[in-house]
């Protein structure tokens, strides 16, 4: 729900979009994974880009360009289990210094099997992981047990619920976001999320910003 959804149903008339905003903020970065495991078993990891169309921008806004980070969309990149918990972070850039840093945070060289793309900065990590690709310009989307479909089914389940609830996010706070949805989708199954959820807005709030 947007800041704004919450002012009107929950609060009616009695505080400002700022409190609600405020009161959003705090509970989404409760929402953020402090205490991440490496994954194991088997892993898919894909990137996307999250932001407006840039034809949708007004004129003096506009990159007037095509193409991923060039668009002005953010980076993004994540990490799933076929056991089903997801990882996401908003990114710089998708240069292959900075996925490989976000793959020695995230994924384990003890996986059984990492599934990637043919994105060019995966190419090396055949030296570090039992690693396949799958090569979606081939239009090749499943070998075996080789895909990325669960990562990317999640980006879908992302940019649907972005463009429904919040229609765009500010880049600063795409962190904020990815924590939120990342919380609900490795708590979907646990009977005790929203109690988890309230203990941990007493916390002190990280840091915000790109990798």
């Amino acid at each position: 729900m947007s800041a704004l959804h919450i002012k009107r149903t929950v609060f009616h008339e009695t505080a400002s979009y700022e409190t609600a905003w405020h009161m959003c903020r705090r509970i989404r970065t409760a929402m953020n994974n402090d205490d991440f495991q490496a994954f194991m078993g088997i892993i898919e990891v894909d990137e996307t880009y999250v932001g407006g169309k840039d034809k949708n921008r007004h004129w003096h806004k506009r990159s007037h360009k095509t193409g991923g980070e060039a668009s002005g969309k953010v980076a993004v990149i994540g990490a799933i289990s076929r056991q089903g918990k997801v990882i996401a972070k908003a990114i710089a850039n998708t240069r292959r210094r900075t996925l490989d840093g976000f793959m020695r945070q995230v994924v384990s060289p003890k996986v059984a099997l990492l599934a990637t793309d043919q994105h060019p900065a995966y190419g090396k990590l055949t030296a570090q992981y039992p690693h396949e690709i799958v090569r979606h310009r081939n239009h090749e989307y499943v070998q075996g047990i080789v895909h990325t479909n669960r990562i990317e089914s999640f980006w879908a389940l992302l940019k649907r619920e972005v463009m429904a609830s919040f229609h765009q996010l500010s880049r600063k706070y795409l962190p904020l976001y990815l924590a939120e949805f990342t919380f609900r989708h490795n708590h979907r199954q646990d009977a005790q999320m929203f109690d988890l959820l309230i203990a941990g807005c007493g916390g002190p709030s990280p840091g915000l910003g790109l990798s």
